[in-house]
């Protein structure tokens, strides 16, 4: 008997999607071109920091990295989505559910941990721009890149094959637009309190990482407000304001979605919160990134019209 309770539920219905017949293609198509958008858009940035040489320095190398990112980072939510939204049977099997958290938590820490590398980059640069080379080496770069995507995938890993193991034995709905933790939980036939050791422990690293990027630009800021020329001032700024951009866009969806315990939000506030934390920041962030960098949006010139470019120089 308690071998069929384990095995009761096979797969989860989302209950976040409207249906077909309510105007689920209304919503398909803009999240199809937002999606579309994404993937392009953080491609261009990708490809203009790898192909143009002016562009090979740590903060834009962490910056390619993290547009890579965010292209998985988003694959791993939005083509289920966008499957829900016109199907009539809007489910997931168990172990789709638990590789989809997986992936997008694990894409998200590594993005967390790349943020946090980046708020330390700026600050070196900075605040000790004299030892800054010999400090940001290719080769420490190279290994702070690749300690934080095996951070984001180890460090979930345990967690997820914990909750592989929990017995799921009816109900199958879960209240949202994609797999995450606390919905699951809530579904498995176990202790309350296991699930707010969990949210403490999630809410725990969401503030000790948010804490440091805070502090390492505090203190950026106060640097920075300490050059005399205002011209020298402009210049600083300029390097920082879209990291700081990204990290509250990035950090503020987090806490939403994360940093509320017991609150409950209504159903259009939870799926809001979702789409924010996991579509409208990997939109923005191409742009972010492009718009306010003379350097990046030459780069894209360059990447969009070689030919231009090659005509202009050999003028």
């Amino acid at each position: 008997m308690e071998s069929e309770n384990l095995s009761a539920v096979t797969e989860f219905i989302f209950t976040g999607f409207p249906q077909l017949q309510d105007g689920g293609l209304l919503y398909f198509f803009p999240l199809l071109f937002v999606y579309t958008f994404i993937v392009v858009g953080n491609l261009m940035v990708f490809f203009a920091v790898r192909l143009d040489t002016r562009l090979h320095n740590p903060m834009y190398n962490f910056i390619s990295i993290f547009s890579f990112l965010e292209i998985w980072y988003t694959t791993a939510t939005i083509p289920k989505m966008l499957s829900n939204l016109i199907s009539s049977q809007k489910t997931i099997s168990f172990t789709g559910c638990l590789l989809q958290m997986y992936f997008f938590h694990s894409l998200g820490n590594t993005e967390g941990a790349l943020l946090t590398i980046m708020a330390i980059d700026r600050y070196v640069a900075i605040c000790n721009p004299l030892h800054y080379l010999t400090i940001m080496t290719p080769r420490l770069c190279a290994q702070l890149s690749a300690g934080s995507c095996v951070f984001g995938f180890l460090i979930l890993l345990p967690e997820v094959v914990w909750i592989s193991t929990l017995p799921f034995c009816g109900p199958n709905q879960i209240h949202q637009i994609f797999c995450d933790f606390g919905p699951l939980l809530n579904l498995a036939c176990t202790d309350a309190s296991v699930i707010l050791v969990q949210d403490v422990i999630h809410a725990s690293a969401i503030l000790i990482t948010s804490l440091i990027i805070s502090l390492s630009y505090i203190r950026i800021v106060v640097v920075i407000l300490g050059i005399p020329s205002a011209e020298g001032r402009k210049k600083a700024f300029s390097t920082c304001v879209a990291h700081i951009a990204v990290f509250l866009m990035f950090f503020g969806s987090v806490a939403l979605m994360y940093l509320r315990f017991s609150a409950m939000y209504t159903p259009f506030w939870d799926t809001a919160i979702a789409l924010t934390f996991s579509v409208l920041s990997p939109l923005f962030n191409p742009m972010i990134y492009s718009l306010r960098n003379n350097d990046m949006k030459d780069a894209i010139k360059k990447l969009l019209c070689p030919q231009n470019v090659f005509h202009v120089r050999g003028r």
